[in-house]
């Protein structure tokens, strides 16, 4: 019985040291000069190569929506190990978690991390968008109105 409780301390102290190696972040994603105060800011974040671009909304590793006040919106992604990341941001301004497009091009404002702009030579994806997160970190990004 003594034993047996001696192992059981033990392998709680061994977990709860391993556990505690284990760095978390918090990923603070902000979007001003939204053409208005109409819906709500989709944050996407990705994690895997290949992941943008992403229309429908299906390959994010975590997502979040936000209000928007004075044209702006923020979220804040907690828990977020060590390793490289990509924000794609839509704002929803008719909040059906979807892109809306006229013809070819959003009729909604989007946005990718690193990019002030996107076109034909210019299109977002995965490598372009990434950077790496090992701190606590604010990431501003731009919103494209097409």
């Amino acid at each position: 019985m003594r034993n047996t409780l001696i192992i059981l301390l033990f392998s709680f102290l061994v977990f709860t040291v391993i556990g505690q190696s284990e760095n978390y972040y918090e990923l603070k994603v902000v979007v001003k000069e939204l053409r208005n105060n109409t819906g709500v800011v989709q944050f996407a974040l990705y994690n895997e190569k290949g992941s943008i671009p992403d229309e429908d909304f299906e390959k994010y590793f975590k997502i979040g929506k936000s209000a928007i006040k004075n044209n702006k919106a923020e979220h804040t992604f907690k828990g977020l190990k060590s390793g490289t990341y990509a924000i794609n941001i839509l704002h929803d301004e008719n909040i059906n978690g979807k892109i809306d497009k006229g013809w070819v091009l959003p009729i909604e404002g989007i946005g990718f991390s690193n990019f002030k702009s996107i076109g034909l030579t210019n299109r977002p994806n995965f490598e372009r968008a990434s950077f790496q997160l090992n701190e606590n970190k604010e990431l501003e990004v731009k919103i494209i109105y097409m």
